[in-house]
């Protein structure tokens, strides 16, 4: 097969075409972009601004809306204007870019979602060792942990795959550079590399969301030994929004990075890929705002605020 010039550009495919049916989806789908950028930029403002938040709690609240809007910057943008333009290249440099940045914020929000059940582990069944037991310190330790922990696993992925030549069919099934969708098009046998990124896959997925696990389990049995229901109902709200994007996030991710290749199609992989990039971050600030009455009390002063001065 003929070998092309690693300064070649890429042809992403995308996500839709252009007829009716898929210029209506086209159209949902950068209004939902736009609502969770929004979203996710008012829920990050929201704690940083109001000091009732300024807990390790919110904070790590606030770093997931942070990593959930620059996902969805680094893919949404990109995706519009190919769609719009009809120009749907992008260089080998932006291609690995985009690798970097898709994995350090998703592999980033797999650690940072097992750092904040930890911090749910310890409001139900050590409250009043709280302080202690989650301090600034080590909250700081985790947010960091996880920054670095993503940004590793980018930096080595978009190199390794960017280290390969590619063959003349530079076209990639996709509406942003996925690496294990870019390492299909090399010339070169990629068997240990793609041997490698799965196990990659696998531990930024299965350590996570095992620790996650584990604390849920040592939440239920403090939960179950509570005599009152009234503690009972309190626990559960406390911890039920943050099941509900740990359920979203690691379906979803689970689904397209574990799954055997005798299982996977394109097509899937696209609107997965969709999910876990555009759709989940839109519900993370409306599960977060409509669950917790911190948050709703802070937006609800937000508001107020912002209306006093209008009247003025």
């Amino acid at each position: 097969m003929e070998n092309w010039n690693i300064t070649a550009d890429f042809i992403l495919l995308g996500l839709f075409n252009h007829t009716g049916a898929h210029q209506f989806l086209f159209v949902l789908v950068l209004i939902v972009a736009f609502t969770s950028l929004v979203g996710n930029a008012l829920m990050f403002l929201l704690i940083l601004l109001d000091s009732r938040l300024h807990r390790p709690m919110y904070f790590l609240l606030s770093q997931l809306s942070l990593m959930d809007l620059m996902l969805i910057f680094t893919v949404a943008p990109k995706m519009a204007v190919d769609y719009l333009t009809g120009r749907k290249f992008i260089s080998p440099t932006g291609c690995g870019f985009q690798i970097f940045f898709v994995l350090t914020f998703g592999g980033g929000e797999c650690f940072l979602l097992a750092a904040m059940s930890y911090d749910r582990y310890v409001a139900v069944c050590h409250p009043l060792r709280y302080p202690v037991l989650m301090s600034w310190k080590l909250c700081l330790s985790m947010i960091l942990g996880s920054w670095f922990l993503g940004a590793a696993d980018g930096l080595m992925q978009a190199a390794a795959t960017l280290n390969f030549s590619f063959c003349s069919a530079q076209e990639i099934d996709h509406f942003f550079c996925e690496a294990p969708t870019l390492v299909r098009l090399a010339c070169a046998d990629t068997s240990v590399l793609e041997y490698v990124m799965y196990i990659c896959c696998v531990l930024m997925l299965l350590i996570p969301i095992s620790l996650i696990l584990v604390s849920y389990s040592l939440i239920l049995a403090a939960i179950l030994q509570m005599c009152s229901n009234e503690a009972r109902k309190k626990a559960f709200a406390t911890c039920s929004s943050h099941i509900s994007v740990v359920g979203l996030f690691f379906g979803a991710a689970i689904f397209t990075y574990i799954r055997p290749k005798s299982y996977r199609s394109a097509n899937h992989d696209k609107f997965v890929s969709a999910f876990y990039t555009i759709f989940t971050p839109v519900l993370n600030p409306l599960i977060y705002s409509l669950r917790n009455s911190e948050v709703k009390g802070a937006l609800r002063k937000c508001m107020d605020l912002c209306t006093a001065l209008s009247l003025d």
